[in-house]
């Protein structure tokens, strides 16, 4: 059970009853104050009462639109039938855990940016969050201020990325289909998660060039994110496996001291 301390006036404090210290505390401004100027129409899985209770009366004070579900199942429902700019969801849900959800929004072509929480740490469950479709993460206890600004971070590109970028973008015979959200190489199709896609749109975007590795996080990331930079590579990793291995290429290349470059090669 959480409890929540009100010391002041629309502050708030939601701890844990093991004696961890608070999971989250922040305080938001009074009903009908949007401190930023753009409301954000949010999905909120978490099935701890006091926490998704306080952070979800945070957010709409701030002047975002706010859905609620306590399970894993509602909540997958809710993300399959209505349309939403960012889902935020927990990863240890009843009935359909937060990694499932992922996975299956993302195999019905469900793009709505996903942002995940957990007690979870290490960089492999960050990277296995990431993977299973999650736009990003955030590890309790964490403050609002961070929530908001990660919140703020995948709206804005939820909102806007791939604006400016041809929906077909190609490399040789590697194919990337933004509308379609499809990659292929020849006549194979390539099945990737949503993060391999948006990287190698980049690459695909600059292909010939080196773009470097900050360029790449901001890019892809954003520039609040505050994880292990590393994760950068796990990923990279990932394409070269889908992309190059299967095919005999080496079309990825690591410019070395700087990021990476994708190019034409033909079979080894």
């Amino acid at each position: 059970m959480l409890v929540v301390e009100q010391p002041a006036p629309y502050r708030c404090r939601a701890s844990s009853p093991f004696g961890a210290g608070p999971i989250v505390s922040f305080a938001y401004p009074g009903p009908g104050t949007d401190a930023n100027g753009d409301a954000v129409r949010i999905l909120f899985i978490e099935d701890e009462d006091r926490l998704r209770e306080a952070l979800c009366q945070g957010l709409r004070a701030d002047g975002h639109d706010v859905m609620a579900a306590s399970n894993g199942s509602e909540g997958l429902r809710l993300a399959q039938e209505q349309s939403f700019d960012v889902i935020v969801c927990d990863i240890l849900l009843p009935h359909v855990n937060g990694f499932q959800i992922c996975a299956r929004l993302r195999e019905q072509a469900i793009w709505t940016p996903i942002l995940m929480l957990t007690a979870k740490d290490g960089e492999w469950d960050q990277a296995e969050a990431l993977d299973a479709g999650a736009d990003d993460y955030l590890t309790k206890p964490f403050s609002y201020v961070v929530l908001h600004a990660h919140l703020r971070a995948l709206a804005r590109r939820g909102a806007h990325g791939g604006e400016d970028e041809p929906s077909v973008l190609r490399c040789g015979d590697l194919v990337l289909d933004h509308r379609e959200h499809r990659c292929t190489r020849g006549d194979d199709e390539i099945m990737l998660s949503r993060r391999e896609f948006d990287i190698l749109g980049v690459l695909l975007s600059r292909r010939g060039e080196a773009v470097s590795k900050e360029e790449l996080m901001d890019r892809i990331w954003g520039p609040e994110f505050n994880g292990d930079p590393n994760i950068l590579e796990v990923y990279v990793s990932y394409l070269r496996k889908k992309i190059d291995a299967p095919f005999d290429r080496r079309s990825l290349e690591t410019v070395r001291g700087f990021g990476y470059r994708l190019i034409d090669e033909h079979r080894k």
